[in-house]
């Protein structure tokens, strides 16, 4: 126990959880209203997968049994929201065991885990089953597009193509389950940034480097349509208010959370711009929580 003075604090992780989960619910339920019933399915079991491999797991290795704190839950449901909506039933399962028993568990558990289990799992996903994970297609309940468009937006803009960015704020899309509506996405960071559950300085700093990037190196000028269409596609709020601002796995020091809001949008933007991807969240957010320590130790 270190020594006083103490902090008192209401909150708990299993409060903080549960205020991240209904931060997620809008463009969740989004989701599940714009992709259809496959979407709830796979969500249902990423959610399942998860907190029952904590569950199992803790039990094995006679420790203490957590999932009553919804980190598991947190978890299966932010890397259903990063899995396209028609993979088969099994990814969810791949990906919540890899989330949980290999980035999670076997590194000591909540807080001792160095990148972002469900972002840690979505890439193992994407290596693994490149085909799978980038087949974008579906048939939903509100959208309006042709079943077999499998370019995301953001795919298509790369590709130097018209895209809607009215839809893409707005989220009628294709994409992952839970990345299409900039404008849900940007709500449930608000509320998260009112109730104080995180800071806004890495969610600023990484959206205000990103759309300074797209307009030196984008290649367009200071085309405004051009900048609001690649920070409405992709990951990129999903990434910004509510994996980026992960407790464990970003900095502790004011200083540092800028540091690593501004190195995630240069990756980002190298990523996006330079890289074979239209995307590049999920791989700058990881490769930034390995420098978590190191940027810590400069701006201490």
């Amino acid at each position: 126990v270190s020594a006083n003075p103490h902090v008192r604090d209401k909150a708990s992780t299993h409060s903080i959880m549960l205020d991240v989960i209904i931060a997620l619910l809008p463009a969740t339920l989004f989701g599940f209203w714009n992709f259809g019933v496959k979407a709830i399915i796979n969500t249902v079991i990423c959610v399942a997968v998860c907190v029952l491999a904590e569950y199992v797991w803790q039990r094995c290795m006679h420790q203490k049994i957590t999932i009553k704190d919804c980190s598991a839950a947190l978890t299966g449901l932010l890397l259903a929201l990063n899995l396209p909506p028609e993979v088969p039933f099994w990814i969810p399962v791949i990906g919540g065991l890899f989330a949980i028993i290999v980035v999670k568990q076997l590194f000591g558990g909540l807080g001792q885990n160095f990148m972002n289990p469900a972002l840690g799992a979505r890439c193992f996903l994407l290596i693994s089953f490149a085909g799978i994970m980038t087949n974008f297609s579906y048939n939903g309940f509100g959208g309006s597009f042709d079943a077999t468009t499998s370019a995301t937006p953001l795919a298509a803009l790369k590709a130097g193509e018209v895209v809607n960015l009215k839809a893409m704020f707005l989220g009628n899309t294709a994409g992952t389950i839970g990345e299409t509506s900039a404008l849900l996405l940007l709500v449930g960071g608000v509320y998260l940034i009112a109730k104080k559950i995180i800071s806004w300085r890495i969610p600023v700093c990484y959206i205000v480097t990103l759309g300074l990037f797209v307009l030196l190196f984008g290649g367009h000028g200071f085309d405004m349509a051009y900048l609001a269409e690649q920070l409405c596609g992709g990951g990129l709020m999903l990434g910004a208010f509510f994996m980026a601002t992960d407790y464990v796995t970003s900095p502790i020091t004011p200083k540092g959370q800028i540091v690593f809001g501004i190195l995630l949008g240069i990756l980002t933007g190298i990523f996006r711009l330079f890289g074979g991807s239209a995307e590049g969240v999920s791989y700058a957010i990881i490769f930034c929580n390995l420098l978590v320590p190191l940027i810590e130790r400069v701006t201490t």
